[in-house]
């Protein structure tokens, strides 16, 4: 691959994305296959686009994205963290636009772990007085 290769580190839930962006023609590749074939719902590619059309680069880099863990919703916030933070690398200046946005946060919500003596996280068996 090219010298002007820019690596960042998406993550949401339990996601991981590993972005690489170089100059190009606005081609997204997740997990060697095309975004369409990937991302099959269209909110999700819009929501990978976002940071794209904030800081007005769309079309022009191309994207190597491997993504591993979690479902398609925390993927797709995990691939939207990583190219918000691999344009900041790119340009400082975008900096401002993406943490107005908030973009270049990572989400920190993750599911609550099942306590035992309890049938989920938060809910308890039914109380019997008698």
């Amino acid at each position: 691959m090219a010298k002007d290769l820019i690596h960042a580190v998406g993550k949401r839930k339990t996601a991981v994305a590993r972005v690489w962006m170089k100059s190009g023609t606005g081609v997204i590749t997740i997990n060697k296959r095309s975004m369409e074939k990937f991302l099959t719902r269209e909110s999700d590619r819009i929501f990978i686009k976002k940071p794209l059309e904030l800081t007005g680069t769309l079309g022009k880099y191309d994207f190597y994205i491997n993504v591993k863990g979690g479902g398609i919703s925390g993927q797709a916030g995990a691939i939207r963290h990583g190219i918000s933070k691999a344009l900041e690398i790119l340009n400082p200046e975008f900096r401002l636009p993406l943490k107005k946005a908030g973009m270049l946060t990572r989400d920190p919500r993750v599911k609550e772990r099942k306590k035992y003596g309890q049938p989920g996280a938060r809910k308890r068996f039914q109380y019997s007085k008698r």
